[in-house]
């Protein structure tokens, strides 16, 4: 599904990649279905998969690209959850330098994952719940200084 950002955001457990490790290990996005769409939206858009970097520590997602005729388009996808944000470039953190998703975004919502809109990523965090963020969650939110979802969701704390 496409998320329009018309709906509130609630922050599951492994949203900002930390885990406590007495809860458990946090879940992972499967890199191969998240592979399949890539090549599934790069046949729709009429251009190539460009690079796929896996995610690194202390990164929390994985990036890959599309390139078309229109260029290149910055692919982001979540480690823990099945959300998929688009960027204007490449880089291990983000705070608002999100893109609207492309008409070929489509074929990550139908394979499973959410589309999440530039504007829903740009979501200030006192409209979504946090409830769940742990004290040293919030810690690093406060030190980075990160104000938005997309910040919260696509960072590399370290």
């Amino acid at each position: 599904m496409v998320n329009d950002g018309s709906t509130g955001f609630t922050l599951p457990r492994g949203a900002t990649g930390f885990f406590v490790p007495e809860d458990g290990p946090l879940p992972e996005t499967d890199v191969r279905a998240f592979r399949t769409a890539l090549h599934a939206a790069a046949r729709i858009a009429g251009g190539k998969v460009g690079e796929l970097e896996e995610k690194a520590y202390p990164r929390s997602f994985h990036v890959a690209s599309i390139i078309d005729h229109t260029g290149e388009s910055v692919i982001l996808c979540h480690a823990h959850h099945p959300w998929i944000a688009f960027a204007q470039e490449r880089r291990d953190w983000y705070r608002e330098e999100f893109r609207s998703a492309p008409p070929w975004a489509h074929a990550f919502a139908e394979t499973g994952f959410v589309v999440l809109s530039g504007e829903q990523l740009a979501t200030p965090l006192s409209d979504v719940d946090t409830s769940v963020l742990t004290q040293g969650e919030w810690r690093q939110v406060r030190f980075y200084d990160i104000t938005t979802l997309g910040g919260v969701l696509f960072n590399a704390w370290d």
